[in-house]
């Protein structure tokens, strides 16, 4: 399959079909287990585009896939959450090497439709391309997350009445929420990746200020110390936001005011000097950005040390 030409698969009973899966039981809503899938990778990378929701849990998990333009990270984790029209792509691999195991989860949106799960679905963040992390879940919450998808298959192969959709809206309503605990927990632990990751922004946002090229390159942005960590922006800032309380922004303009506060204290340039130094085009903007973190001037600033 050429990986420019994406696969759109707009039911679940498509998804079925293409995966050489039995039929599915129920039209907006299915619960697989991946080793019963009989269709493997091609010796090609494969795009695919969903119509409808899916929660993966899976194990020995070792393929290459994008979701989005990001690269999506299963070192660590088990679990991955995809939204409808979003492309994901598995990168070609040999097929004995595709032999993983766990749960997926299927949820078409018309689904939810009429309940307030549709709306809250779209809020939980780790569906968007921002999250290219996956879910890693202690022995004792996978334990916890597979028993939520045994309840929901149990559901599913019940025969249909009144309150199947209740109900497997009902787990679906929990495995989320477990789920987002789960993702909270997993960005405030890591402690050792975290201190690492620390200290990589710490020197990469150092480096310019001390070698003063920060003229001819402008002050580090959001972006360029997103793509050094190879992280999406917004995981950056929400990674930073739970770890040190600021956004990446913030954390940028606390670099460049310590450095700013530096320049001041201890040499006799000017401001504007000090400004350009810094990257600033315009020593205004220096004055205001300084005024907002410092609630003075960098001249009172200077003052304050004579």
């Amino acid at each position: 399959m050429n990986s420019s030409i994406p696969l759109y698969i707009n039911t679940i009973a498509e998804y079925h079909r293409f995966m050489r899966l039995p039929k599915s039981k129920h039209p907006l809503v299915s619960v697989v287990r991946f080793e019963d899938i009989k269709r493997k990778p091609d010796n090609c990378t494969t795009s695919i585009i969903h119509n409808f929701y899916s929660i993966a849990l899976k194990k020995n998990f070792t393929q290459k896939m994008k979701y989005g333009q990001n690269e999506f990270d299963f070192d660590e984790g088990v679990m991955h959450f995809m939204s409808p029209k979003q492309v994901l792509t598995i990168q070609a691999t040999a097929k004995e090497q595709f032999e993983h195991s766990g749960w997926l989860l299927l949820i078409h949106p018309d689904f939810l439709w009429n309940n307030p799960l549709s709306k809250k679905i779209r809020q939980y963040r780790y569906f968007s391309y921002n999250v290219n992390e996956a879910l890693h879940l202690s022995e004792k919450e996978e334990i916890l997350v597979i028993g939520i998808y045994k309840q929901i298959t149990e559901e599913y192969y019940t025969n249909i009445d009144n309150f199947s959709q209740d109900v497997i809206i009902a787990q679906i309503d929990l495995l989320l929420t477990y789920s987002d605990r789960f993702y909270q927990r997993q960005f405030i632990t890591r402690k050792i990746v975290n201190h690492k990751i620390l200290n990589q922004i710490d020197n990469f946002l150092t480096e310019p200020f001390q070698e003063d090229n920060l003229v001819i390159k402008g002050v580090p942005t959001v972006q360029h110390v997103a793509s050094h960590l190879i992280i999406s922006p917004n995981y950056l800032s929400r990674w930073l936001k739970l770890l040190t309380g600021q956004s990446t922004q913030q954390f940028i303009h606390d670099k460049l005011i310590s450095f700013a506060k530096e320049k001041l204290s201890t040499t006799d340039l000017s401001i504007n000097e000090i400004a350009y130094a810094l990257g600033f085009e315009h020593p205004q903007s220096f004055s205001k950005l300084f005024k907002k973190q410092t609630d003075q001037s960098p001249l009172t600033f200077r003052h304050s040390f004579n």
